[in-house]
């Protein structure tokens, strides 16, 4: 029997893995091309199983034999059911669109051994081992709709239609989204549609842009911008490799990391991987990059000025060199939460000893990594919290229709 890679989150990566990077249009074309080559010479048959955990909808369909395909577009992808000639029951294709949320994945896997957060799962027909190929989604941000249609209002993808990618950019410089800051903007699917937190970053640091800047301000001069008609074509490639403008750089940058997970992202080459991704990066979680809040909540990493429209009163933290091992996701920027533990005065009136450093609770020092949607803790499910003053954290909501921008709803 053949072993296929898994793709992004397969054992041993997780939400907590230093490995773990939430799903950006490089990783969706990705899991399209892992679907396609390990699925290329396999007949799928039954029906297909839904966790009843998972809030996504169920998928009436059923065949004796059916192929499967995926296609990517940004922050989507379409896997398409096609059942083979003489299959019953007879039907047409069935195709489903797909979102990833923070930690959506494909695995192939042997049907005994499905995956833990496994929502979706189509089996292999006989004769031969039974396979899954199943959807893994450890946080449940991901979803999928019948009806094979892109989510309206998305942009053209900045792998894959790059010319149209840019002039859809070009031709709405007028819209309120490019009153925002340039980092903001680059996160609103309906013009930057696969640039997710980390990619904003790489492109804004290699281009110098502050990422405060207003994202018209930065985005008018590309209109302006023509080749001498003088240059031969070969000078005309040449003069582009060499000064990429920020649009360029959003359909190469990506490009970049699609080339660096040739390998896939199997168990046997996770680390390697994403030793080669760590390397990549330039700007996004390295030490000596600097980092603020967006006005939707999200880190953003940059060097030097932040621009005329950084948050007021936003403090900017740098990235230590070294420090403790963990992926730029799990990066923890909010101050700490005061310790809970009684004061030295308190304690003493109730006859308590002293609480010394080795002694104080773990976690108390730090937040939890912001990105992540909050889960209750195992016992205190329904408590309230004690009226200390504090601000509630922020919840963070599942993935929804919502595009302007994408990043704010954890996809």
């Amino acid at each position: 029997m053949h072993t296929w890679p898994n793709l992004l989150s397969s054992s041993p990566t997780g939400p907590g893995h230093p490995s773990h990077r939430m799903p950006e249009g490089p990783e969706l074309h990705l899991a399209s091309h892992f679907v396609n080559e390990a699925c290329r010479e396999l007949v799928f048959g039954g029906c297909v199983e839904k966790s009843p955990v998972s809030r996504n909808p169920e998928v009436p369909f059923e065949s004796s034999a059916y192929h499967i395909a995926a296609l990517a577009r940004g922050k989507e992808l379409c896997l398409t059911l096609s059942p083979l000639p003489g299959a019953q029951p007879p039907r047409g294709p069935l195709a489903l669109v797909f979102r990833f949320g923070m930690t959506g994945s494909f695995q192939l896997v042997p049907s005994d051994a499905l995956p833990p957060h496994a929502h979706l799962r189509f089996y292999t027909a006989p004769p031969g081992p039974r396979l899954a190929l199943c959807f893994v989604d450890v946080r449940r941000f991901g979803h999928w709709d019948l009806g094979g249609k892109w989510q309206p209002g998305r942009g053209p993808c900045v792998l894959l239609e790059y010319e149209q990618f840019r002039e859809n950019v070009l031709r709405n410089l007028a819209d309120k989204a490019f009153d925002r800051p340039i980092c903001e903007a680059l996160l609103d699917q309906r013009f930057f549609n696969g640039i997710g937190n980390y990619l904003r970053a790489e492109i804004l640091y290699r281009l110098r842009i502050p990422p405060f800047e207003k994202a018209r301000t930065v985005l008018e001069a590309l209109q302006q911008r023509r080749p001498s008609p003088e240059l031969t074509l070969s000078q005309k490639i040449r003069a582009k490799l060499q000064n990429p403008d920020l649009l360029e750089l959003c359909h190469s940058v990506p490009k970049e990391v699609v080339q660096l997970g040739g390998k896939g992202y199997g168990p046997e080459s996770t680390e390697e991987d994403f030793a080669a991704f760590q390397a990549w990066l330039r700007c996004y979680g390295t030490p000596g990059m600097s980092s603020l809040r967006d006005r939707q909540g999200r880190t953003i990493w940059f060097q030097g000025d932040p621009g005329p429209l950084a948050p007021k009163g936003g403090k900017s933290r740098k990235k230590k060199s070294k420090g403790a091992q963990r992926g730029p996701e799990d990066q923890v920027e909010n101050p700490p939460l005061p310790n809970k533990a009684p004061s030295r005065t308190r304690r003493a009136r109730r006859g308590l000893p002293e609480q010394t450093a080795a002694q104080q609770p773990e976690g108390t020092s730090l937040q939890r990594d912001p990105e992540a949607p909050r889960v209750p803790e195992k016992g205190k499910r329904g408590r309230q919290p004690a009226t200390s003053g504090r601000r509630r954290p922020q919840k963070i909501k599942a993935d929804t229709p919502s595009l302007e921008p994408e990043e704010t709803s954890a996809s």
